[in-house]
């Protein structure tokens, strides 16, 4: 997939997330989400703020958190003051731009996919992700450690997704829809109940308590 096909489904999603959020009931943005502590309105707002992010801003916030990613994702996160309406109405801003943080264009994808599912799961509503966009999630968060600790946490096991032509690794299975093994391999621990196989009690002792 190249830059430009990854930059389509990032603003197919985004946009989708958009509509999404425009039909929330006023008490579903103070719902909790699927991303450890954070409220829906907190991991929307968290979306926004990686799609209007730049390097040189991305640089500086970081600076500013002693080089601390995660203390800088979750304070900013919890710092979001900003209104549903102005979310929604700025994330539609970002369906055709293509700044980013100094990071692959494939992050950007994972982050709004990921995060996208950690609202719409609890909320019990329904997404309809691109497979291929699925799937390059999936290839890209089993390769890599940083910043949620997947390889780790799949070291060992076999994962296939039922509903693609996708799978990794070796060792006992564990199989189920790629958005749900995506989001269980991202540790988000409600989403290991759609998965089956003899790995998934190893998977389930490697989630975070957190969450």
């Amino acid at each position: 997939m190249d830059k430009a096909q990854t930059w389509d489904l990032i603003h197919r999603e985004r946009a989708a997330v958009a509509d999404q959020l425009a039909g929330l009931a006023p008490s579903d943005w103070s719902n909790a989400s699927m991303c450890g502590a954070w409220t829906v309105q907190q991991t929307a707002g968290h979306i926004l703020a990686g799609a209007e992010r730049t390097p040189a801003g991305f640089v500086v916030s970081l600076a500013s958190h002693g080089f601390r990613f995660d203390t800088m994702m979750d304070r900013e996160a919890r710092a979001e003051t900003l209104s549903p309406t102005e979310i929604i109405e700025r994330l539609r801003a970002r369906t055709g731009t293509t700044n980013r943080p100094p990071a692959p264009v494939m992050t950007m994808l994972g982050e709004v996919v990921v995060h996208g599912d950690d609202i719409r799961r609890p909320l019990g509503l329904a997404g309809d992700t691109k497979p291929e966009a699925i799937a390059a999630c999936l290839e890209m968060y089993s390769r890599a450690n940083f910043p949620v600790g997947t390889k780790k946490r799949i070291a060992g096991l076999h994962l296939v997704a039922s509903d693609l032509d996708w799978s990794h690794g070796s060792g006992p299975e564990v199989r189920g829809p790629g958005m749900s093994l995506l989001a269980a391999i991202t540790g988000r621990v409600p989403a290991v109940t759609d998965l089956d196989g003899d790995g998934v009690p190893t998977l389930t002792d490697r989630m975070p308590t957190a969450r």
